[in-house]
């Protein structure tokens, strides 16, 4: 079952933290997450999932920002969240996908317990100018069912920025 816009607002502050968190972003059944004013680019074309790939910020200008197809671009929500007793997803908002903007297309699904700032992957098919701030993607919440862990330590928990893949630590193991 997901949470409808009235029940995220009944559990904020207790199951379900959003900061900063601005009534006029709840929709029926999501809330709207904004975009920080970097991006992240990796800087070699060619990638290895068993080493930390190199990474480049990009600071967005007010007056927005241009990306170019075929790269992929790493942002980042302004919104803190934390969830307990949900599962938290995040989805692209159908405005921004209508533009051939992709957020978040293959990692939308997070864990019981998640705290800190989502990392989006930004993909475009055409270039386009995008602007800090702007409500760029939502999240919503999912019931859940049977016994389970809270996810709360990891690769991504508690992170305070963009957050490149850390996919080389599993071959550590």
């Amino acid at each position: 079952m997901i949470l409808s816009g009235k029940e995220i607002v009944k559990h904020m502050g207790k199951e379900i933290v959003i900061e900063p968190f601005d009534p006029k972003r709840v929709n029926p059944n999501s809330y709207n997450l904004s975009l920080y004013n970097e991006l992240m680019v990796y800087n070699d074309r060619e990638l290895d999932m068993a080493k930390q790939n190199s990474v480049s910020v990009i600071r967005m200008p007010e007056e927005g920002y241009v990306l170019q197809p075929n790269t992929l671009y790493l942002g980042r929500t302004n919104e803190y969240t934390k969830t307990e007793n949900y599962i938290p997803m995040l989805e692209g908002r159908s405005s921004v996908g209508r533009l051939g903007v992709f957020i978040h297309v293959t990692a939308g699904f997070g864990d019981v317990g998640f705290a800190g700032y989502w990392t989006l992957e930004i993909f475009c098919v055409q270039p386009i100018r995008i602007y800090p701030d702007v409500e760029i993607c939502q999240i919503y919440y999912h019931d859940i069912d049977g016994e389970y862990d809270c996810y709360e330590s990891g690769k991504y928990q508690h992170n305070n920025g963009i957050q490149p893949s850390m996919l080389w630590k599993d071959f550590l193991k």
